[in-house]
């Protein structure tokens, strides 16, 4: 591996003290990229002339994205190549705009280089419902990296991205980087502008980083966090500088731990690598305390009535009227719809568009989706009150590794369930992040999550630092 290929840390301070230059860290993460990713199948796209000219633009400054090249999942419009989201429906549409965050990212002389697979939409969480491609985990091709942003995180764990950018509306972000073995962090709702994220389910997407370690999340949440007008979502809160804190260790540090989290349907190894991370805060000073969440059980249940319930809606726009995919043969407008959609959409998809009709139809609407609101406060205010007796709390993403390609596809429910515990955060609009805490037999990744209050990101990440000082996991690259 090229040695202008390293952890985001190392490359901005190789940058700053202009030991390597923008465009020789580009080159190579573009030849490995052309040698690696045929293999991995993380980008959908990249275009390698636009983007040696973008880093041969870029002089060294005191930005930590200055010079950094980073993947984008390809649910996130940007001007210049195609956003697809990974479905025959926006196949071939490219967007005459820059989401906020790309334009952040921009202006902080960051290096874009490419779009990454997801599932279709961002709806499932293997990445195996992408239209467009395949996507393998890197540390065994057989077993899926994760979805919905699987090409993300496979990107940055083969070393084709030091840091990239994903969308977690129940998990999408914290899972795929468990089981890909990189840090994933899910923002606070609303800290991150979703202006230009195409949306699946507008009350629970939020943006948020990969990266190989906790430094480079930090500085990409840096730079893409804060207000934004063209987002009515967006929360008005200042920005912490949350590099200037990294390395600060959290004194008095209280963890709350959920038993109810390692019960029965987790895997052992998934038991063993979490308890061994709530040890290490233990000896790191941290107290841990006993919680509980009742309303948690209900979090599945809750979370696929809204989400489908709002990406039925979202998806409405896609009819082969203004823009994507149009049938070519039809004889009526209903027909043209009829066929446009049919044609356009995946398995996935259009299950949950009947799913969220469903919900929403006269007669069913207050049995199903007024009732899941309910529960959803009722989740909320669990976190509430918990955050109330500790700073932080930490548990499993997963109920287990990552599994073969093929295995749960035609096993939808399973398939939810392997979300169980990263839906809660969504539901309740806090943060949360998965941080590399291990290995099964197999050699598959393994993650632990923290989550954090509303607005508690400077805490995560610096307890995320605490426990990635303490442990090398995150410094493990699969032999491809």
């Amino acid at each position: 591996m090229s040695a202008s290929i390293s952890n985001p840390r190392t490359l901005v301070n190789n940058i700053k003290n202009q030991s390597t230059s923008p465009q020789e860290v580009t080159e190579a993460y573009l030849n490995r990229i052309e040698s690696i990713n045929p293999k991995v199948g993380a980008y959908l796209q990249s275009d390698s002339i636009a983007v040696k000219n973008r880093a041969g633009e870029i002089s060294a400054t005191d930005s930590p994205m200055s010079g950094m090249p980073i993947a984008i999942k390809d649910n996130i419009c940007n001007i210049g190549s195609g956003t697809t989201c990974a479905s025959r429906m926006l196949e071939n549409f490219r967007s005459p705009y820059d989401a906020t965050v790309i334009r952040k990212l921009n202006e902080a002389g960051a290096v874009i280089l490419g779009k990454t697979n997801l599932d279709e939409f961002a709806m499932g969480s293997s990445t195996e419902n992408s239209a467009l491609g395949k996507t393998n985990n890197p540390w065994n091709l057989e077993y899926v990296p994760g979805g919905s942003s699987g090409g993300s995180a496979a990107a940055v764990a083969a070393g084709l991205a030091p840091v990239a950018l994903g969308s977690d509306t129940g998990g999408s972000i914290r899972q795929p980087a468990a089981f890909c073995g990189v840090v994933g962090m899910k923002p606070t709702y609303g800290r991150v502008s979703r202006y230009g994220l195409v949306a699946f389910a507008s009350s629970l997407d939020q943006i948020g980083p990969f990266s190989r370690d906790v430094y480079g999340a930090a500085a990409v949440l840096q730079t893409i966090a804060g207000h934004d007008e063209l987002d009515s979502t967006s929360l008005n809160e200042p920005v912490p500088k949350y590099l200037e804190t990294l390395d600060r260790p959290l004194e008095n540090l209280r963890l709350g731990f959920v038993e109810e989290w390692l019960g029965e349907g987790v895997e052992d190894s998934v038991k063993e690598s979490v308890t061994k991370s709530v040890d290490t805060y233990r000896k790191l000073g941290a107290e841990i305390v006993p919680i509980e969440l009742p309303h948690s059980k209900y979090c599945v249940a809750t979370y696929y009535i809204i989400a489908p319930s709002e990406a039925s809606s979202n998806l409405s726009r896609y009819d082969g009227v203004q823009y994507g995919h149009r049938a070519q043969d039809y004889s009526s407008l209903q027909e043209m719809y009829e066929k446009t959609r049919t044609e356009g959409f995946g398995e996935e998809v259009k299950r949950r568009i009947m799913l969220g009709c469903y919900a929403l139809s006269s007669g069913y609407y207050d049995a199903y989706y007024l009732k899941a609101l309910k529960v959803r406060r009722l989740i909320q205010q669990d976190y509430l009150k918990a955050f109330e007796k500790v700073d932080l709390l930490i548990g499993p993403v997963t109920p287990g590794p990552a599994f073969k390609r093929g295995e749960l596809v035609d096993d939808p429910l399973q398939m939810y369930m392997a979300d169980i515990f990263t839906i809660g955060a969504n539901l309740a609009g806090i943060p949360a992040m998965s941080i590399p805490c291990g290995f099964t037999e197999d050699g598959l990744p393994l993650g632990t999550q923290l989550l954090g209050p509303v607005l508690g990101e400077e805490t995560l990440l610096r307890a995320a630092r605490m426990y990635e000082q303490e442990c090398s996991w995150h410094e493990k690259m699969p032999a491809l």
